[in-house]
């Protein structure tokens, strides 16, 4: 019994010693191997420091596209910061946003959805917020293909000509009169867009907050789906008069690889509801106030038109491919007030290098379209308003339609194609 005492003792001894040496070997080894994989990675991106837990938050700037580039003058054209728990990065420049739209487009297609989105029945299904692959792929063909395409926006052309003619005549009638542009144009750019998905008198209910959305379009696509079984004007089926109609049919059809279902046509119907209204009409509101600001560039641009057009017909959609220095106003508008200057945040799916440094996968990340459109880097004067710049060539519009184009798709920019010149025109 005492010999295995003793020999229990020396093992436990053994045992005590070959611990205390093998943790600190174990500790060098560990170290010279994080140092080695540090030394292959690239380091996040600069920044503010924070305070513990809510990071950034209390020192956020109610206007944060101009707080950010402010940041961006301390730590550079790509930064990062923590809000609350969630790793941000933030993109202030021309060569970055470049590699996080183009180079890295796809790993950073998805978008983080917010919680007010989730909360109605369809949140998080919009183009906007479905995660890039078969179903994203899907609704955008959708969008693209069969409610945005030539043919459907040629048959739709009288709807959006009756609303301009109508928009011109309302303005007569207030000839010398106030008028608020953005009040107006929301109205008459809610009205084109309802009208063409066959939401009539939505505008009006859309105003009573109480009411939800996809409640509305319950009662409005069974209706249609009710006009559709029994067919009561004797119509083809095949051929859509609305964007309802034309979803209907695809859903009916499905020929897609993944099938569109109610919840996909009602966030559908979401997405070009608010993307299509307050966009284009805060952008004519806001090319009215610089022009007013700016009578010489108004002038102009009516001369233009009156020697395109002429004063004896109304202006039609065709005409404006034959306005450059009125594409080029346009164009400025965007520049200057692009709808949201900070884009929806994008979410990369895996690590990726920008601009030299490492953006970790889920980080929410700000691309600061403002701040780019305002870096005297790239434009002469960058808070003037300057329309010639874009005649002469040295405004590049290329980085402001890539902008749009991510922000809301081809949504986005068939919006601000032909509603926002067609708005206006009118205003001339």
């Amino acid at each position: 019994m005492q010999i295995v005492t003793n020999l229990t003792l020396s093992d436990q001894i053994f045992n005590s010693r070959v611990l205390l040496y093998a943790i600190p070997i174990l500790t060098v080894i560990w170290y010279s191997w994080l140092l080695s994989q540090n030394h292959h990675r690239q380091p996040l991106p600069p920044g503010p420091r924070g305070l513990p837990i809510v990071g950034s938050l209390p020192f956020l700037d109610p206007e944060l596209h101009s707080h950010f580039a402010h940041l961006a003058a301390s730590y550079g054209p790509i930064f990062s910061l923590k809000l609350g728990r969630t790793l941000s990065v933030v993109i202030t420049s021309p060569a970055a946003a470049r590699e996080v739209l183009k180079h890295h487009d796809v790993a950073f297609a998805n978008r983080p959805v917010p919680a007010v989105v989730m909360s109605a029945d369809y949140g998080g299904r919009e183009i906007v917020f479905t995660p890039h692959g078969p179903e994203w792929r899907m609704l955008r063909k959708a969008c693209v293909r069969d409610m945005l395409g030539h043919a459907t926006l040629d048959a739709f052309y009288g709807y959006r000509r009756h609303e301009v003619r109508s928009i011109v005549s309302h303005l007569y009638s207030l000839k010398g009169a106030p008028v608020n542009v953005g009040e107006m144009m929301i109205s008459r750019v809610l009205n084109v867009i309802t009208t063409w998905m066959d939401l009539q008198g939505l505008s009006k209910k859309y105003k009573k907050v109480s009411m939800k959305l996809e409640v509305l379009f319950d009662k409005i696509i069974e209706e249609e789906m009710m006009r559709r079984r029994t067919n009561i004007n004797g119509g083809d089926l095949g051929k859509a008069s609305n964007f309802l109609q034309v979803l209907l049919r695809l859903k009916e059809g499905g020929d897609t690889e993944i099938p569109l279902t109610m919840m996909h046509i009602k966030a559908l119907l979401t997405d070009m509801v608010v993307g299509g209204t307050d966009t284009t009409s805060s952008t004519v509101e806001f090319a009215m106030a610089e022009m007013m600001k700016k009578p010489e560039v108004m002038q102009k641009a009516q001369r233009e038109v009156d020697a395109v057009v002429g004063k004896n017909r109304a202006v039609e959609e065709s005409d404006t491919n034959k306005l450059p220095y009125l594409n080029a106003v346009m164009k400025e508008v965007l520049r200057l007030h692009l709808a949201l200057p900070l884009m929806v945040p994008h979410c990369p799916s895996k690590p990726c290098i920008v601009a030299g440094y490492t953006v970790p996968k889920g980080a929410r990340t700000f691309v600061n379209v403002w701040a780019i459109h305002r870096d005297p880097k790239n434009w002469t004067n960058p808070n003037e308003f300057i329309p010639e710049r874009f005649l002469n060539g040295e405004g590049d519009f290329t980085l402001v339609m890539t902008s749009v184009t991510c922000l809301s798709g081809q949504v986005g920019e068939v919006s601000l194609e032909w509603q926002w010149r067609r708005g206006l025109l009118c205003m001339l």
